[in-house]
């Protein structure tokens, strides 16, 4: 037994002893890089079908508390009181008034009179009426002659308001009483020359015209308008001014476009040298399309005006072509905007705007049109501060056949007799001539408060002229300065006029124009103010005082103005 245990012992030992030889290993280290295509997969998404169910093993209940005050009486002197609401006091809400009437009285014996009366209903209709008057008896010291004034209108409209337009109608009738008192200084009149002569001159303007206005169309819609002018002098002139316009979309844009027929027909019974009539009369059609462009900060809007006239008097026709272009940049939002661009147009001449702009023309004018070639410009406006803005540019003009004021030769030298009124060298006839301007306009607003503020203006202008010697009646500079101040009860105004010198040519009686002088109408300052005093919602009373400085100046040669002029009246306001 001994023996076999030992034999088996050793066999045992022995097999250990052979397993612990190692082998060399034939295998070598190497990396292999498995290049395959990612080829991503989305499983099938699956919904849960039963919601899982939470056992619970063990439950803890809660404890209930109870909550009891120990009180114990504390003596206290404080007595409360009941607080009140604080009142606010509100403004009473300013009650705005539909109709009106003024009426005033100054020195020259000038009465004034305006009233407004309208009714209607505010979605449907609205009609009314207009009346001004404003006169005087004149006074001005040292003339020979009246120079007494009056102007009176009378306009009244009807509107409709519908659902996809609306439409207006309106008529009137202005007329206006002057007289031919600018006689020359230089002659000495006698007494009896002006036994049979007539100053007064009456022009007299009736029209009637209407618009209307359509929602979500390519027609936009149309004004129209007939005049007819009329004088003391059985000089006569119809206008009729028709002005459709249109829409069209283009991609994202829009091109508005303004059609316009105009046809103009006057006469006068005679000239300045002969008895023989003059007349006008033309006939323009017009096409102006325009394109606005709109890029964030820029603005342009490219257009242009087309006509075609005919001169119906002489036969002639012509066509006219304009640019219509300008353009606005915001540089500094609200503060600094540039702007240019390149304008031009046919101005229709009209005795009725002649006597507009110079009462005393004689009535033996000759009309023709203005071609306005191109106003070239470029400037800035914006902002200085949140209450002061700016605005200013320089401008060239090229004009061909503008019009200018001229002194008509008298035919008398004191002593003759003349057979109208207006041929004593106190009336101005219209010459035209070619004429390039170059201008700058500068202007500032000052709003300091909400109830004062304050502007100004300055114009200058170079003309060069190509027949005349001087741009005859036309000042160099032109400026004005005005505030206004207004609260609760009280409210003010003050505007300062200043005109620059201007020149005439006057040739004397009998000679030629080789023998006329140049006149120079001095510059001039005119301070017109304004006031006043609200005693309720439906009563102010106002006062007004024009040429303050008192000055004895002439807006033309010949032609002086009445001096310190005070006015004063009371408005009231009413509901119908």
């Amino acid at each position: 037994m001994q023996k076999l245990l030992i034999i088996s012992l050793t066999l045992l030992i022995t097999g250990f002893s052979y397993s612990q030889e190692t082998k060399k290993d034939t295998l070598k280290t190497e990396e292999i890089n498995v290049v395959k295509p990612y080829i991503p997969t989305i499983s099938d998404a699956f919904k849960v079908t039963s919601n899982p169910t939470i056992e619970d093993t063990s439950t803890i209940e809660k404890e209930k508390v109870t909550y009891t005050i120990f009180s114990i009486p504390v003596a206290s002197t404080f007595t409360p009181s009941k607080g009140k609401a604080k009142g606010v006091v509100k403004e009473p809400k300013e009650r705005l008034f539909q109709n009106y009437i003024s009426a005033g009285f100054g020195n020259f014996k000038s009465p004034l009179f305006e009233a407004y009366l309208h009714s209607g209903d505010a979605r449907y209709n609205d009609f009314g009426i207009f009346i001004n008057h404003h006169s005087s008896e004149g006074g001005i010291k040292d003339l020979l002659l009246n120079d007494n004034f009056s102007d009176t209108r009378i306009d009244g409209y009807y509107k409709q308001f519908d659902r996809d337009y609306n439409w207006q109608v309106n008529a009137g009738i202005q007329r206006k009483q002057y007289n031919y008192y600018g006689l020359p200084t230089a002659i000495i009149f006698d007494p009896t020359f002006f036994n049979n002569l007539d100053e007064e001159q009456v022009y007299k303007n009736l029209y009637v015209g209407g618009k209307i206005d359509f929602e979500d169309s390519l027609f936009k819609g149309a004004t129209a308008e007939i005049k007819n002018f009329t004088d003391n002098f059985n000089s006569n002139e119809f206008r009729l001014l028709v002005k459709p316009k249109f829409e069209f979309p283009i991609s994202t844009e829009l091109i508005n476009s303004e059609f316009s027929i105009d046809f103009v027909a006057g006469k006068f019974k005679q000239n300045y040298q002969t008895s023989n009539d003059l007349n006008h009369s033309y006939l323009n059609l017009g096409f102006s399309p325009n394109l606005e462009v709109l890029r964030e900060n820029l603005t342009i809007n490219l257009g242009a005006k087309l006509y075609y006239t005919n001169d119906l008097e002489h036969k002639n026709t012509d066509f006219y072509a304009y640019p219509n272009v300008t353009a606005s940049l915001k540089i500094i939002d609200e503060v600094l905007i540039l702007v240019a661009g390149v304008t031009g147009d046919l101005v229709q001449n009209t005795y009725s705007d002649f006597t507009n702009e110079n009462p005393y023309v004689s009535p033996t004018l000759n009309i023709f049109q203005t071609d306005k070639q191109y106003k070239a410009f470029a400037g800035a406006k914006g902002k200085l501060a949140s209450n002061i803005g700016y605005n200013f540019n320089v401008s060239h003009t090229s004009e061909i056949n503008k019009p200018l004021f001229i002194q008509n030769q008298t035919k008398t030298d004191g002593t003759v007799a003349i057979e109208n009124s207006y041929e004593a060298g106190n009336s101005f006839k219209v010459i035209y001539d070619n004429i390039k301007t170059l201008g700058f306009l500068a202007e500032i607003t000052i709003d300091a408060s909400e109830e004062f503020d304050f502007s100004g203006s300055l114009n200058y202008s170079n003309f060069t002229t190509e027949t005349e010697l001087e741009a005859w009646n036309l000042p160099a500079i032109k400026a004005t300065i005005s505030a206004d101040y207004q609260n609760k009860n009280w409210f003010a105004g003050a505007k300062l006029f200043y005109n620059g010198e201007t020149k005439d040519f006057v040739i004397p009686y009998g000679l030629t124009a080789e023998d006329g002088n140049i006149i120079k109408n001095k510059s001039y300052l005119d301070l017109n103010l304004s006031g006043g005093y609200i005693f309720s919602d439906r009563l102010t009373a106002f006062a007004k005082i024009n040429n303050a400085l008192g000055e004895k100046y002439h807006t033309f040669v010949n032609y002086q103005v009445q001096t310190l002029q005070i006015l004063a009246g009371l408005t009231y306001k009413f509901d119908l």
